[in-house]
């Protein structure tokens, strides 16, 4: 069965009390307006404004050191995760509506369900 994914969203991982001033710093290292600070109303989730056509920075409050992870969005998240495992990743865990994952290489990421209307473009396409 066919199936799309594509790169989505850089996620910086922050290690702190609050994300405005993340989000602050981040919106003038990169010049991208702040969206909001607080995308679900729980502080964990803070948002950059991007072009449709790049991917989505979205800062995230975490436990863990601070660091950098991708996710890739897809129409179908179990096909998708099991292509990458496949190729070598490992899935480490579900979470909600997603799966962290490890590439041969130690890094974690994300598959996700799509982010955003329309889906593409840089669209991949996998039978």
């Amino acid at each position: 069965m066919t199936h799309h994914s594509r790169l989505s969203t850089f996620v910086l991982d922050c290690k702190v009390a609050d994300l405005k001033a993340s989000a602050e710093f981040w919106s003038a290292a990169l010049g991208k307006p702040v969206a909001t600070v607080d995308q679900d109303g729980d502080g964990k989730y803070a948002e950059l404004r991007t072009a449709s056509d790049e991917p989505i920075l979205l800062l995230q409050k975490v436990e863990h050191d601070s660091r950098i992870h991708l996710d890739i969005e897809s129409d179908d998240i179990e096909a998708e995760a099991e292509r990458l495992e496949e190729l070598g990743a490992k899935k480490i865990e579900f979470l909600k509506r997603w799966w962290v994952m490890e590439a041969p290489s130690g890094h974690r990421f994300c598959v996700v369900r799509k982010q955003r209307d329309p889906f593409g473009p840089h669209l991949n396409r996998w039978d």
